[in-house]
């Protein structure tokens, strides 16, 4: 599985959409589908932990079960093997667009930075069931996780990470920050701060300095 590098016929594109809950990258996430669609792509549009039957089943099993770092880790893992194999290398591989909200991002940002989860042993899994696959480009919609947990808290009711406290949200928010850090080629932040309109011209500018718009 060698990531692609460019949005082509041959290879598709696979862009992931990342920030802590309450974020508010579904607005964003809607759009760039539209977009893509109307514009003729093939487009997948897909989530994590889920994307496939049996994903979602261990979708539940995380957001609302009760279990330690690790057990958790394996959890999100397995699900994303199954998505990988069933879904996105599929769809890259015919020349699908594939929008993913969260991928394995979001497990060294919750897992390691929330949970404090060995990050070597995140690395290892990484590696055994991604085999080199990444996404071309990340969206990090980053915004201070005060004002998330109130968009949160006026929204829905809270799962199992969303009920987590202030401080859980600024260590995921730094994993985050650690993963954009370490691959500042493949990130691109966007102020999930201002007005909504902001944040979209925001991600306009990402994809057209790329030519993917």
């Amino acid at each position: 599985m060698t990531p692609s590098t460019s949005a082509s016929a041959a290879t598709g594109l696979f862009v992931s959409v990342e920030g802590i809950d309450g974020a508010g990258k579904t607005t964003h996430v809607n759009a760039l589908q539209a977009r893509w669609q109307a514009a003729g792509h093939d487009v997948v549009r897909t989530r994590e932990p889920g994307g496939t039957e049996l994903a979602e089943a261990l979708r539940e099993l995380v957001l609302h079960r009760s279990m330690d770092a690790l057990t958790e880790s394996l959890l999100v893992f397995a699900a994303r093997r199954d998505h990988l194999v069933q879904v996105i290398e599929p769809a890259l591989a015919r020349g699908a667009w594939v929008l993913c909200d969260r991928f394995t991002d979001a497990t060294f940002a919750y897992q390691g930075g929330g949970r404090g989860f060995d990050l070597q042993v995140l690395s290892t899994l990484e590696s055994w069931v991604q085999q080199g696959r990444q996404p071309d480009l990340t969206l990090v919609f980053d915004v201070d996780p005060a004002v998330a947990a109130a968009r949160l808290s006026a929204a829905r009711a809270p799962d199992r990470f969303e009920a987590q406290d202030l401080d859980f949200f600024r260590r995921v928010q730094a994993g985050y920050q650690a993963r954009m850090a370490a691959s500042p080629n493949r990130f691109a932040r966007v102020d999930a701060g201002q007005a909504i309109e902001q944040v979209a011209a925001q991600v306009q500018a990402i994809f057209e300095a790329r030519g993917w718009w």
